[in-house]
């Protein structure tokens, strides 16, 4: 469905209006970036429940004959040993080893798949998946006639156990089941983008608002509130999670990154791998690395970042940290500043203030899974 304005909606559009969200354009959707204000949100998330829609993340079948194969060929993380229900982090790169977005892979069976993409990228996907797949296997983009919700937070196993179930709270994470909620099928995931439990629920569109409503109603108690893309964008900094468009595109590599553990450069080829094994050879040039300020400042994407006086970088992500309240952030730097405890300055329009290099999650969580 789309609005006056041509821009994307969800099935639960109508129940943001409802809740006096503030709606904008993000990544062709219009989406909610808060509803009480992003600190509330962020602070309900570390210490009771959020609801987030997340409805704009591209859903995307890959199935048929050699599809375990085709999508192993497309990715840098081995698959053959994900078991079904399981689902694992990955990235799709460019012949030259850049990131063409990082997705979730999920395995519902033997040449059955469920990818899941950023937004922003969700048609380059699909189109990088059509122009290579073989006749056997067929990829389907559900997104729009699905819906997407995550369910995250201090108290979210509570709060999904009394929705769906108590058996849902003890799976493993990365891990995903179907199931039945008042005859509406749901798949579930242990999956989610703020460093705190929780699970991610894909179903149909006509299920969404009913499924929505219910979770509100439910977690009311436990303190769960609608959360919108602000926050979730402050719980994924201070863990350290690489946003695409921001930390990754189609310029940087994994190595860069620090995502090397997504890439198995001992599998079976890929695209991208001859790439990355000649950069693993000869060493990056340059690290994203994690930053705090040591003084008070709001670091931002796009302040450079310096060393004696002398540019070796850029702000990437940053932010006041609601739960540290501290100055923090992600950007690139030469490969020779990149050390954990290195000095660095972060350039906050003409004001330079006093940074260290450090190791994300800049957050640790306190409450333990269930």
């Amino acid at each position: 469905m789309t609005t006056t304005s041509d821009l994307l909606t969800t099935a639960l559009h109508g129940a943001h209006r409802a809740l006096g969200a503030k709606l904008v354009d993000f990544a062709g959707w219009e989406m909610p970036i808060s509803y009480a204000g992003t600190l509330a949100e962020h602070a309900a998330v570390r210490r009771a429940a959020g609801l987030f829609d997340i409805g704009h993340m591209g859903r995307i079948d890959v199935r048929g004959p050699g599809a375990d194969a085709f999508l192993s060929s497309l990715v840098t993380a081995r698959l053959d040993d994900l078991r079904p229900g399981s689902a694992r982090y990955a990235l799709v790169c460019s012949e030259k080893g850049t990131i063409l977005d990082d997705i979730f892979v999920y395995r519902r069976g033997t040449d059955d798949w469920l990818l899941i993409v950023n937004g922003s990228n969700r048609l380059k996907i699909v189109d990088w998946l059509e122009r290579r797949r073989p006749r056997t296997v067929a990829t389907v983009d559900r997104t729009l006639e699905t819906g997407l919700i995550a369910l995250q937070g201090a108290r979210a196993a509570q709060i999904l156990g009394a929705l769906i179930g108590p058996d849902l709270t003890r799976t493993p994470l990365h891990t995903f089941a179907d199931v039945t909620w008042r005859s509406i099928p749901l798949l579930v995931a242990r999956t989610g983008y703020t460093g705190e439990w929780g699970v991610e629920i894909m179903a149909a569109n006509g299920a969404m608002r009913a499924l929505w409503d219910a979770a509100l109603a439910e977690g009311k108690a436990a303190g769960l509130v609608p959360v919108g893309l602000g926050a979730r964008d402050t719980l994924r900094l201070e863990m350290g999670y690489a946003l695409y468009g921001n930390d990754i595109d189609d310029t940087t590599t994994p190595l860069e990154a620090g995502l090397g553990w997504a890439v198995d450069l001992t599998k079976a080829a890929f695209v991208g791998k001859d790439a990355l094994v000649a950069q693993h050879q000869r060493g990056v040039g340059r690290k994203l690395v994690g930053f705090e300020l040591r003084e008070k400042g709001v670091p931002r994407h796009g302040h450079p970042i310096l060393a004696g006086g002398t540019p070796i970088g850029g702000v990437t992500s940053g932010n006041l940290s609601p739960t540290l309240d501290k100055g923090i952030g992600l950007g690139y730097v030469d490969a020779a500043h990149s050390a954990l405890g290195t000095a660095i300055d972060i350039d906050i329009r003409g004001k330079i203030k006093s940074a260290v290099v450090v190791k994300p999650p800049f957050y640790t969580k306190r409450n333990p899974s269930p």
